[in-house]
């Protein structure tokens, strides 16, 4: 697997250096300040290209940009509103300047409004190490009261919605801001930062759009680019929702294995493919991760390797970023099904028989926890995970081990 890391770009407080000294053969980035559904300039992929090309003396890292994460699809063209035939013309385009750059792996992701939802960016587990946490009842809390969506307590069983009044009651003004924010909280340098006002107007624009009109949105995108990106040499590759289940009245689309089942035979070209992310997936109880890259690993794409804590057994519930080989994705499963399917795509002599993959998300430890950095991303905790990840994929990878077969 071609070890590599998420950077934001020189605002990122984890530098070129850092993902040097942490042994990563490539970096995966964005122009996170281009906003969505402009086209992404050569001039702009080029710049960030020799951003990451060079250390803090000024010498040569040796990195590349390998993955797009993410080229960003717009909400326009979700709900087929407004300027959305403009918004995949202008997709297309940045495909191609990212083809002609020599990137070849496109990340991006189908989820209405919201990015990744937590409510908490700090949350302090045992050992002293914070991370992001999903908590259901103060995520219902925000839905009802602090945003105030109309009939929004009729989503949730009786008992999370008096935690949630409960909840709601014991909050200051200042943390009631505090919930709003992290809810909504943008990727740093990224071109829109939504309002609670933006929120609820793209809920109100969303009410009429069920999730089978979202899903046929996704397929007319989807039948649009993917020839594009196949004659370009291109791999698009969906990430999950995250969390895997529906919130704030929307739909989700992308949650389940038969969500990317559908998705791939609707549009069924290997340009299609999956980011296979299984700590997004890992929160949903009925999801089989080893089992899904059995399955489907022949159109997986890119790798983020994490993992999470479900704090209940139903589908929809709190959860919590563990350690990543600590949480209830069977990490050594997963890792010997991904190195089952490169070997296979060796063997047919497939090109990207290698697949890319990232520690992603970690645990804030050590020096972490005052560096302050973009949370679900600080240097140490990402450094650990990728040292545990590489001890795993070495051990499976060792004449002396057991065949993967």
């Amino acid at each position: 697997m071609r070890q590599t890391w998420r950077w934001f770009g020189p605002k990122d407080l984890v530098s070129i250096d850092d993902m040097l000294q942490a042994g990563v053969q490539g970096v995966v980035t964005a122009l996170h300040h281009v906003p969505t559904g402009n086209v992404w300039s050569p001039d702009e992929i080029a710049r960030r290209q020799r951003e990451l090309a060079v250390m803090k003396d000024g010498g040569p890292s040796g990195l590349r940009w390998e993955v797009v994460e993410s080229l960003p699809v717009s909400e326009d063209i979700k709900k087929q509103k407004g300027a959305w035939r403009e918004h995949v013309a202008n997709y297309k385009i940045s495909l191609k300047h990212l083809a002609d750059a020599g990137i070849e792996v496109i990340c991006y992701n189908f989820m209405p409004v919201l990015d990744w939802t937590r409510t908490s960016l700090a949350w302090r587990v045992p050992t002293g190490a914070t991370c992001m946490r999903f908590d259901y009842a103060d995520f219902a809390a925000f839905d009802i009261h602090i945003l105030a969506r109309r009939n929004a307590a009729a989503d949730y069983p009786a008992e999370i919605v008096e935690a949630a009044r409960a909840r709601h009651a014991d909050m200051s003004e200042a943390d009631r801001d505090a919930l709003a924010r992290n809810v909504v909280f943008g990727l740093p340098g990224a071109a829109e930062h939504f309002t609670l006002d933006d929120v609820r107007r793209h809920l109100d624009e969303y009410g009429a759009i069920p999730a089978e009109r979202l899903r046929a949105h996704f397929i007319d995108f989807l039948t649009e680019v993917a020839p594009v990106a196949e004659e370009l040499g291109l791999r698009l590759c969906c990430h999950p929702d995250d969390p895997p289940f529906d919130l704030l009245g929307l739909p989700r689309v992308m949650s389940t294995e038969a969500d990317y089942e559908a998705i791939m035979a609707a549009v069924d070209t290997p340009a299609n493919g999956i980011t296979l992310c299984s700590g997004s997936l890992g929160a949903r109880p009925d999801n089989d991760l080893p089992g899904m890259m059995e399955r489907l690993g022949e159109r997986v794409h890119f790798l983020h390797l994490r993992n999470v804590r479900r704090e209940t057994g139903e589908i929809r519930g709190s959860f919590y970023e563990a350690e990543h080989l600590g949480g209830d994705t069977d990490m050594v499963a997963l890792l010997a099904a991904a190195l089952r399917e490169e070997k296979r795509r060796k063997a047919a002599g497939r090109a990207d028989w290698s697949i890319p993959m990232r520690p992603d998300h970690g645990q804030d430890i050590l020096d972490d926890l005052n560096r302050r950095a973009q949370p679900g991303y600080p240097s140490i905790g990402r450094l650990k995970g990728l040292a545990e990840l590489r001890g795993i994929i070495t051990a499976l990878s060792h004449p002396m081990a057991a065949p993967v077969v």
